[in-house]
């Protein structure tokens, strides 16, 4: 049988996870994100606007966790976009593919008919270590 070691990740900058479970998982060469909202990592609160700010500030807060393990955008291979509302599709589209221009990795978009704390979106994703 082989091992796998499972490390916890945390990051100041993120906002703290609003249940139980961790920001994120390292094993072998894969991370896994949980997904993030539109929260501020001071304010706990959402960012103001709607879903083009939500849909920033999750991916900046999804780029802060990243960072603690070396890794930044380019290393996501698979997202998965959680809206609220998938009338908002184009909005959050259009900010998203600011933040994944060169080689955007792999990608599901669903509408669900709630999101923790009633947020616009969440987006989760899969990185890989070089």
């Amino acid at each position: 049988m082989v091992e796998t070691k499972k490390e916890t990740i945390e990051c100041e900058n993120a906002p703290k996870a609003v249940g139980p479970y961790s920001l994120g998982i390292r094993t072998g060469k894969l991370v896994f994100l949980s997904g993030q909202l539109g929260l501020n990592p001071k304010t706990q609160e959402f960012v103001d606007g709607g879903i083009e700010e939500q849909t920033t500030q999750a991916l900046e807060n999804l780029s802060n966790i990243l960072k603690t393990q070396g890794l930044d955008l380019d290393h996501v291979v698979k997202t998965t976009v959680f809206l609220k509302d998938m009338s908002e599709f184009s909005k959050m589209n259009s900010v998203y593919g600011r933040f994944f221009k060169d080689n955007p990795p792999a990608r599901s978009t669903v509408e669900v008919s709630g999101l923790p704390k009633n947020g616009l979106v969440e987006i989760e994703v899969i990185a890989v270590i070089p």
